[in-house]
């Protein structure tokens, strides 16, 4: 009997950034961009659950990392696309740094996110109050 997760956000990157920059690769210089937004689209993968932050990408999606929210000390993003999509870096407590690129509603998932981690830190809390009365 495992732990039950509950789902909030499953998908890939936006549409939009991928659309957007297939319209620059017309142009020479912006080729690069184009290249990377079409691996992000066929390849990438988010899973945003109640427990974790999961990311599978990587060369034909070969690569996974799993984050619990035990582990993230905080979280920043940065719209883009006219605010349609953004990008979010989620710092761990050891000091590594996770992205998550053209995140399709990421301001609704940030704060889904800092949720979580307002609820992990009131029950550090809760913890601290016992233990020191």
């Amino acid at each position: 009997m495992g732990i039950s997760e509950e789902v909030y956000y499953e998908g890939g990157p936006h549409i939009g950034d991928l659309i957007i920059n297939v319209l620059l690769g017309f142009t020479v210089v912006c080729l690069p961009l184009t290249v990377g937004a079409i691996v992000r689209a066929i390849w990438l993968r988010y899973r945003i659950t109640s427990r974790r932050i999961s990311v599978t990408g990587g060369w034909m999606g070969r690569d996974r990392s799993d984050i619990i929210y035990r582990e993230v000390y905080k979280i920043v993003s940065v719209p883009r696309g006219l605010g349609a999509w953004g990008d979010m870096v989620v710092t761990l407590t050891d000091g590594s740094r996770l992205e998550l690129r053209s995140v399709p509603k990421f301001r609704e998932v940030e704060k889904y996110i800092n949720d979580h981690l307002k609820v992990k830190d009131k029950n550090k809390d809760k913890a601290a109050e016992t233990v020191n009365p």
